[in-house]
């Protein structure tokens, strides 16, 4: 098996597979976004990778490798995933599919692989669909990274919870009504998954009577970074956006 890392954490915590001939597959998480939020271990497997793996708009950037860029040896062999953005979600799922086979492959030969995951590859994580599908015959060990959650409440200088207070997190695709009764029932709350659904989930925060409490981060980290108080975000969010809410906290404005 080739050495991705000299370093290697020992195989707790993380590490499954059954086939000890095969090469080791690392889901790395690269935080939020800004190239150096990367963790030393992430840092130090990316750059020793002798095959690194992504996940890419079909037909488009990857904004995983993009954050990773200078990192990646220049003789890495890469295996791109064309991931493509739509609501039914079989295209995906043949997308990760075809992913899992080519990095299989590599594993087969003794190579190591490293995916690079924007996030935390078990926050909402691309990785865990090829966790999924390669876990069950290969050794993998994740490497957690800074979380989107993390890095907006760090960008907007709002603590989250302290003593007994509890965060809930919620995807915005949750229904009206569902939201409505995690919001009221939780002290803080990170919605994620926003996008086309702000103009929704804005006139439930609204009906709770929580506007005042909410803030809207767009892209933490990066650059065009937006902070803003709900009231004032746009109706066209992009996907790198979420609405943290802290009704314990002092408000914000």
């Amino acid at each position: 098996m080739s050495g991705a890392d000299d370093g290697k954490a020992p195989p707790a915590g993380g590490y499954l597979g059954k086939n000890e001939n095969a090469g080791t597959l690392f889901g790395v998480g690269l935080g939020p976004g800004a190239p150096d939020l990367i963790t030393l271990r992430a840092a130090r497997l990316i750059a020793g990778a002798a095959v690194v793996a992504y996940p890419a708009l079909a037909g488009g950037a990857s904004l995983a490798r993009s954050i990773a860029a200078g990192l990646i040896s220049a003789t890495a062999r890469e295996i791109v995933i064309d991931v493509p953005m739509t609501p039914a979600r079989a295209p995906a799922q043949a997308a990760y599919d075809t992913g899992a086979a080519a990095i299989a492959a590599e594993l087969a030969q003794g190579r190591d692989v490293v995916c690079l995951c924007e996030g935390d590859p078990f926050f909402y994580g691309s990785f865990m669909y090829l966790f999924t599908r390669l876990s069950p015959r290969f050794a993998v060990q994740v490497v957690p990274g800074v979380t989107s959650v993390s890095a907006a409440a760090a960008c907007a200088g709002l603590p989250l919870v302290a003593r007994d207070e509890r965060l809930e997190m919620l995807p915005g695709t949750l229904s009206d009504a569902v939201l409505a009764a995690a919001i009221g029932a939780a002290d803080t709350v990170a919605i994620l998954k926003v996008g086309r659904h702000l103009p929704r989930i804005r006139a439930v925060v609204a009906g709770l009577g929580l506007t005042g409490r909410a803030i809207y981060v767009e892209r933490a980290t990066m650059a065009g970074q937006v902070i803003v108080p709900l009231a004032d975000a746009p109706d066209d969010a992009p996907y790198f956006s979420l609405i943290l809410i802290a009704k314990g906290a002092d408000p914000w404005l």
